[in-house]
C-alpha cells in the first residue's frame, strides 16, 4: 500500500472568509485532521460544511502526535495539518510532523494561504530585497533585551508579541534602534477591530497608551530598515558654494548651497567668509 499525503494548509488569521478553495478542498478530502486545538478548529470546518475527524497536536502533544499520524500516513491516509491561525511550521506547531514525514519518504504537499507575519509586512510599506522573521522575542525582560542586542537587523524584522508585553516591547527596541528607526505595529489583523500604524519607534509606547484597546488582541510588530545616514556631504556643498559666490553675496549662496545639497548652511557660510578674506587678501 502507497503512503498517504501529508497537506500542510494555510487557514485564516482572524476572518474565516479568508480560507481559499484549495484549503477548503484539502481539508475535506482528509482521512485526518491535525489540529493546534480542535475547538477552534472545528469552528473553521462546522462553517465550510467540513465533518472530517479531527486528531490534536500541540505543542505539549507533538513528539506522540507525530508518530499516531505517520502510522496513519504510512497506512495509506491523507492527513491536513492545520494550526489555530495561519501557517502551520511558523511559531506555530507542525514542524516535527512534517520533517517526520519527509524522513519517512511521505509526500509533502504546502498549500499556501495566510499568514500574520506577511499580512503585516505587506501593510508596512518597506522597500527592501529581504527581511527577517524573528518570531516571539522571550518573555523575560533580560533575555528579551539580550536578544534585541544580539539581532543582525539592518533589514526589515517581523516580530509576534502578546499583548501584555507589547509596551516593554516597544520600549526595548526603542533603547536598542533608537527613536528615529521606524515600526509598524499591526494588531488584530483581518479582525474587526484591525489597526496597523507606521511611526517612529519613538511614538510607538505614546500610541499605545493613547487607547486602553490598543494594548489590546494579537499583535505583528514590523521593525523599519536602519535609518540611512544622513550625514551631509560638506564637499558637495562647498563646491556648489564656490559657483554661487561668483553671483551672490555669502549668505544667499550658502542658503542655496544648503538648499541644493542638504549641507548646513553655518558652515558653509563660514567657509563662504574664510574664503572672500582668503580671496581678499
Amino acid at each position: 500500500m502507497s503512503a498517504g499525503t501529508l497537506f500542510v494548509v494555510a487557514t485564516p488569521i482572524g476572518n474565516l472568509a479568508d480560507a481559499s478553495p484549495r484549503a477548503l478542498e484539502a481539508l475535506a478530502g482528509a482521512d485526518l485532521v491535525a489540529c493546534e486545538d480542535t475547538r477552534t478548529s472545528r469552528a473553521l470546518l462546522t462553517r465550510h460544511g467540513i465533518a472530517a475527524r479531527t486528531v490534536a497536536l500541540h505543542a505539549h502533544n507533538e513528539r506522540a502526535a507525530t508518530e499516531k499520524l505517520l502510522g496513519a500516513l504510512r497506512a495509506g491516509k491523507n492527513v491536513s495539518l492545520i494550526t489555530d491561525a495561519g501557517t502551520p511550521g511558523v511559531s506555530d506547531p507542525g514542524a516535527l510532523l512534517v520533517a517526520a514525514a519527509h524522513r519517512d519518504g511521505v509526500r509533502v504537499v504546502p498549500v499556501p494561504g495566510p499568514s500574520a507575519a506577511l499580512a503585516a509586512y505587506c501593510a508596512a510599506g518597506y522597500a527592501a530585497d529581504r527581511f527577517l522573521f524573528a518570531g516571539f522575542l522571550p518573555s523575560a525582560h533580560g533575555a528579551r533585551r539580550k536578544a534585541l542586542a544580539a539581532l543582525e537587523a539592518s533589514c526589515p524584522v517581523i516580530f509576534y508579541e502578546a499583548p501584555h508585553r507589547v509596551l516593554e516591547t516597544v520600549q526595548d527596541m526603542l533603547e536598542r534602534f533608537g527613536g528615529e528607526r521606524e515600526l509598524v505595529i499591526a494588531r488584530e489583523l483581518t479582525k474587526k477591530f484591525e489597526e496597523v500604524a507606521r511611526m517612529p519607534l519613538q511614538e510607538a509606547r505614546p500610541w499605545l497608551l493613547a487607547q486602553p484597546h490598543r494594548q489590546q488582541g494579537e499583535f505583528v510588530l514590523v521593525l523599519g530598515p536602519e535609518v540611512a545616514s544622513r550625514a551631509p556631504d560638506q564637499a558637495e556643498g562647498e563646491r556648489v558654494l564656490e559657483i554661487l559666490l561668483k553671483e551672490l553675496p555669502a549668505s544667499d549662496a550658502a542658503r542655496l548651497a544648503a538648499r541644493i545639497t542638504g549641507a548646513p548652511r553655518s558652515a558653509l557660510y563660514a567657509f563662504a567668509l574664510e574664503k572672500k578674506a582668503k580671496d581678499a587678501g
